[in-house]
C-alpha cells in the first residue's frame, strides 16, 4: 500500500487525508509544526463547490450544526445602495449550501474527523517539516527536531510558508503585497437581516465584509458577526513576518465614519469586539510548477491567493479531492503529475483574478459611478453587466450552477 505524508493539518491537509482515505488509502501521517490543534481564528466562508467534498465525505450534518447556510452575498457602495445579491443557496441552484464558519471549528472538525477514521496516531503535533530528499522510490521527510521519515509520496500543505514549497522554489521573490491592510473582528451583535447574508460594501481601497459564523447563536436569535475592514495604506508594513494573531496597531475606524447601512452601525460593530488583529493582503505569483518526482504542493502552499471571492479555504478542499482521485488513478509520480495537469492552471487563474477584485469588481463599478445616497443604481449599471462579472468569477473558480 502506498504510503503519503502530508506537512500541515489544516484545512487542505487534513481534507486531503479523508479524501485518500475515502480512496482507500490507509497509510496517511499528517505532520503538524504546531504542538496543539486549537479551534482559533475568525471567519471563513465554504463556496458551494468544496462544502459538496465536506458533503460527500459525510461532513454535511455536522456543518449544518455550526455554521451559517449563507443565502447570498449583498455587494453595497458605501451609501447602502444593493448594487448586487449573489445567492448561494442551494435553492439557488448550487449542489451543495455555501457556509459561513470559524475557520478554526471547521479545522477542528476535519482534525477531529481525521482522528476518527484514520486512527489517533494519523496526526503528530510539534513536528515541523523543514524539507526532503527523494530517490526514484521514496521521500525521507526532514524535521526540525532532527527526526526523519520515508513515505512514498510527500504533500507540502505547510501553507504562505511551507518548506516544502521553499525547497521546490529556492529562488522565489518576496511575497506580493497590494497595498492593503485586513482588520478582523468577530462581535456578538444582534441578528442582521435574516441572519444568512455575507454583506460585502465600499471599494477597492476602503471596504467592510461581514458575515454571521454560528449557526448555533442564529437558533438562538443572536450572531457571531465576522467581520473585516480593508484598508488601503501608504507603504507596506510587517509583509514578511506577518502574523494572523498580531493585534491591530492602525486606525481602521476613521476610514469608515461616513458609511450608510440602514441595518446595521458599521464602526459600533467594529469597536465591541473584544480584540482585533491585521493582516496585509498578500500573494505568490503562480509558479511553473508544483510537483518534483515524489512530492508536490497543496493549498496555500501551491497558490496563497488574496481573500477575494471567499475561494482561499474553498481551492484547498478542491485540491484534496484532485489528488485523491488522481493518486487512486495511479499511486505515484503520474498521479501527481495528473493532480497537478488539473489543478494548477485553475488555481493560477484565480489567483490573478483575485489580484483584479474577482467578483467584488462590482464595487468598483459602482464606486465610480454612484456619487450619493439619493442616486440610483439601476440608472447607473445594467443588471447584466453585473451578472457577467459574477458569472466569469463562477467559471473561472469552478462553482457552476447546476440548475436554477
Amino acid at each position: 500500500m502506498t504510503s503519503i505524508s502530508i506537512a500541515g493539518a489544516g484545512i487542505g491537509g487534513l481534507t486531503a487525508a479523508l479524501c485518500l482515505h475515502a480512496k482507500g488509502f490507509t497509510d496517511i501521517r499528517i505532520f503538524e509544526a504546531v504542538p496543539e490543534i486549537k479551534p482559533l481564528g475568525v471567519g471563513i466562508n465554504v463556496m458551494p463547490h468544496s462544502s459538496e467534498v465536506l458533503h460527500n465525505l459525510g461532513l454535511g450534518e455536522a456543518l449544518d450544526e455550526i455554521a451559517v447556510r449563507t443565502r447570498c452575498i449583498e455587494y453595497r457602495t458605501r451609501f447602502g445602495h444593493l448594487i448586487q445579491s449573489d445567492p448561494r443557496s442551494v435553492e439557488a441552484g448550487f449542489a451543495a449550501p455555501q457556509y459561513s464558519i470559524h475557520r478554526g471549528e471547521l479545522q477542528f472538525l476535519l482534525f477531529e474527523t481525521v482522528r476518527e477514521r484514520l486512527g489517533a496516531d494519523a496526526i503528530e503535533v510539534g513536528k515541523p517539516v523543514t524539507g526532503f530528499i527523494q530517490t526514484d522510490d521514496k521521500v525521507t521527510v526532514l524535521f526540525e527536531d532532527g527526526d526523519s521519515y520515508e513515505t512514498d509520496i510527500l504533500i507540502g500543505a505547510g501553507g504562505l510558508r511551507c518548506k516544502v514549497r521553499a525547497q521546490l522554489h529556492p529562488d522565489e521573490g518576496p511575497l506580493c503585497y497590494e497595498g492593503t491592510m485586513m482588520f478582523r473582528g468577530a462581535t456578538q451583535t444582534d441578528v442582521i437581516g435574516d441572519g444568512r447574508t455575507m454583506v460585502i460594501a465600499g471599494n477597492h481601497d476602503v471596504k467592510f465584509v461581514t458575515y454571521p459564523i454560528s449557526e448555533k447563536q442564529r437558533k438562538e436569535g443572536k450572531a457571531l458577526t465576522n467581520w473585516v475592514a480593508e484598508v488601503r495604506v501608504d507603504r507596506p508594513r510587517h509583509i514578511q513576518d506577518a502574523d494572523w494573531n498580531r493585534d491591530a496597531t492602525f486606525d481602521y475606524l476613521t476610514p469608515f465614519q461616513d458609511f450608510q447601512m440602514a441595518d446595521m452601525d458599521i464602526v459600533a460593530i467594529m469597536k465591541a469586539a473584544p480584540s482585533v488583529t491585521e493582516f496585509p493582503m498578500i500573494d505568490r505569483d503562480p509558479v511553473a510548477f508544483w510537483t518534483q518526482g515524489r512530492v508536490t504542493l497543496l493549498g496555500d502552499a501551491a497558490h496563497p491567493m488574496y481573500p477575494i471571492g471567499a475561494n482561499g479555504a474553498s481551492q484547498a478542499i478542491i485540491d484534496g479531492r484532485a489528488l485523491a482521485e488522481a493518486l487512486a488513478a495511479d499511486a505515484g509520480t503520474q498521479g501527481l503529475q495528473a493532480y497537478e495537469a488539473e489543478r494548477r492552471p485553475v488555481t493560477a487563474k484565480v489567483v490573478l483574478m483575485n489580484r483584479q477584485g474577482g467578483p467584488e469588481q462590482v464595487l468598483d463599478i459602482a464606486d465610480a459611478r454612484v456619487k450619493g445616497p439619493d442616486d440610483k443604481i439601476e440608472d447607473l449599471i445594467t443588471a447584466q453587466e453585473l451578472e457577467d462579472v459574477a458569472a466569469n468569477y463562477r467559471a473561472v473558480a469552478g462553482f457552476q450552477k447546476r440548475t436554477v
